[in-house]
């Protein structure tokens, strides 16, 4: 079975997301995660993004990046980046450079189904 694994390029916990909105309010353009800001509006998650994501046929993992390294130690990577996994292998498959041209959701929602008319079998 296929998975996507969205990385953050943020950390986890409550102190860290209030850091997180203070930053996207006050500074927009410099806040590091360019996947959060496509995803993401300065207080939750954008409705373009959360139907895509309801409606989407592959399961899908989302993670910061200090999740991630607990869960995956040994794959050194940079953030924000998105993995497939398949048959427990991990394969950086949108990676940092490319996110970093993203300027929509729609923009990051039509590479993902780009990406995925190439596979023969979603399950």
């Amino acid at each position: 079975m296929k998975k996507i694994i969205f990385v953050y390029n943020a950390k986890s916990g409550k102190i860290n997301g209030l850091l997180d909105v203070a930053h996207k309010l006050i500074s927009p353009k410099t806040y590091q995660c360019k996947l959060c800001s496509v995803t993401h509006n300065a207080f939750s998650e954008n409705e373009q993004w959360k139907e895509f994501r309801k409606n989407f046929s592959l399961p899908l993992e989302f993670l910061h990046s200090d999740e991630f390294e607990a869960k995956y130690a040994t794959i050194d990577t940079k953030y924000p980046v998105v993995f497939l996994e398949e048959h427990q292998k991990l394969t950086e498959w949108i990676p940092k450079r490319e996110i970093e041209k993203i300027e929509t959701t729609q923009e990051l929602i039509q590479l993902i189904q780009s990406k995925t008319k190439s596979f023969s079998n979603l399950y």
